[in-house]
């Protein structure tokens, strides 16, 4: 036999072999765990609202302020939205005009619009908060695949009527978006912390 020939057929099995070789059975296959991306929020930094509202409150730097587009929207309805985290907090205001009837259809409406979550939801946590300026925040934490799951509304209860959902723009699931969830909620907590009627 030629060297030659003798040298490639050397070479093709020796290849042939370090695949073989190489080439782990299917028994020994070990899945990775599902992994989350990495998700870097940066530090809490607050802005005054701009006036032109019956309300004021600091917002979170990392959001723009949109006015409400939707058909049904007021004048004074106002989204709160991060771009970089796709959440948005919806906020509706309506004036009380001192009339009672008005209030508890509002108030009504309120827990209404939260209680549609409560398919999906595996639990809907109700607890009040007193802000430094003396207003009482009814506020709502939904848990499971549910589209909002923080909301809230508060009132002085003759003039103003304020309440806000906190939604986001992706299909991710709940779980997955746990710490964005979380730190949109404590950019929501000090938003109603700082909220003032006008």
């Amino acid at each position: 036999m030629p060297s030659s020939l003798l040298l490639r057929t050397l070479s093709v099995v020796s290849v042939f072999g370090m695949l073989l070789t190489s080439c782990s059975s299917p028994a020994d296959f070990t899945p990775k765990p599902r992994g989350y991306n990495r998700i870097d929020l940066p530090p809490p930094s607050y802005q005054q609202l701009a006036v032109g509202h019956p309300y004021t409150f600091a917002y979170s730097r990392q959001a723009k302020v949109l006015r409400d587009s939707s058909y049904l929207a007021q004048p004074h309805w106002i989204n709160i939205y991060y771009p970089r985290l796709q959440a948005n907090v919806q906020i509706t205001y309506m004036p009380v005009k001192h009339d009672p009837k008005l209030l508890n259809r509002l108030l009504e409406d309120a827990r209404k619009l939260t209680a549609k979550h409560q398919i999906k939801a595996s639990a809907i946590d109700e607890s009040v908060i007193e802000t430094p300026s003396g207003l009482r925040v009814a506020v709502f934490e939904l848990s499971g695949e549910v589209p909002s799951q923080f909301q809230f509304y508060t009132t002085d209860s003759t003039t103003h009527f304020f309440r806000g959902a906190l939604y986001f723009r992706t299909a991710t699931a709940n779980d997955s978006l746990a710490p964005v969830i979380d730190y949109v909620k404590k950019d929501v907590v000090q938003m109603l912390n700082t909220l003032k009627f006008r």
